[in-house]
């Protein structure tokens, strides 16, 4: 699908190599064993254009879909939900809950891709 504007872009990014060679619960990062990270990016000014970005987006995800692992990187989460938040980590997911229940039981850190405490 043609983009509503010049600004927006879809990012193909090479995955693997040594990111694969690291087993996922070796850190947070459990997605090893994608080739690639793609994920539109809508940029846009006018709130008048925001129902045709969104959908661009949108769209262009839903036929990538197809394609995916089901993981996600972190980083390129919106608020997508929590169980995008596990997709993002994955294996890892159940061990970072009992950090977070451990060293942060209120859920002060809270302003990103949250995992919450247990």
């Amino acid at each position: 699908a043609r983009a509503p504007n010049r600004s927006s872009l879809l990012v193909f990014q090479q995955v693997g190599g040594a990111i694969a060679r690291v087993p996922a619960s070796h850190s947070p990062y459990a997605n090893r064993d994608a080739a690639l990270d793609c994920f539109p990016i809508a940029i846009w000014d006018n709130p008048a254009d925001d129902e045709a970005n969104i959908s661009w987006a949108r769209d262009l995800w839903n036929a990538v879909r197809p394609f995916s692992t089901g993981g996600v990187y972190a980083n390129n989460l919106g608020d997508e939900g929590d169980e995008r938040v596990r997709d993002a980590y994955g294996v890892n997911y159940a061990r970072l809950v009992a950090i977070k229940k451990q060293y942060d039981p209120t859920n002060f850190f809270r302003l990103n891709q949250n995992i919450r405490p247990g």
